[in-house]
């Protein structure tokens, strides 16, 4: 629960930025993002909340994400060691309410190609979610 609360201050935080979030996005079969943000340029930001130590140190396919944005970010609470978190990687400091950005990580551009497919997926996703929520008892 600690995580889905940063991720919400998160999710707050970049809309002011002009993003479209989404939480628990799967880019890919096995791939689970805890933020993919969609900018208004079509630009794609990754953000991984951590909530603790462990949580950060038993997480070791952070990685393999990088293949699916163009800024990779960590969420972290005040407290959170951030010396812990690999250099060239943006950190965002987080509550249940809002976050600010303390550093961007490089851009990498996104193939376009694989950006036309996250953005599809990411649509599709946001699309069924909200028809989930405004007919809850429809099963697909």
């Amino acid at each position: 629960m600690p995580g889905q609360l940063l991720a919400r201050g998160v999710c707050r935080h970049l809309l002011t930025h002009d993003f479209a979030t989404l939480e628990e996005f799967t880019p890919e079969r096995g791939r689970r993002v805890d933020v993919m943000a969609l900018g208004p340029a079509g630009e794609i930001w990754v953000v991984e909340c951590k909530s603790s130590r462990a949580d950060f140190t038993s997480d070791g396919k952070w990685e393999g994400y990088l293949d699916w944005c163009d800024r990779y970010f960590w969420a972290v609470d005040e407290a959170f060691p951030t010396d812990l978190l690999p250099d060239g990687t943006g950190l965002i400091i987080a509550d249940a309410y809002d976050a600010e950005i303390i550093r961007f990580g490089p851009e990498t551009k996104l193939a376009a190609a694989r950006r036309k497919v996250l953005t599809r997926k990411f649509a599709r996703a946001a699309a069924l979610r909200l028809q989930g929520v405004r007919d809850p008892g429809l099963t697909v």
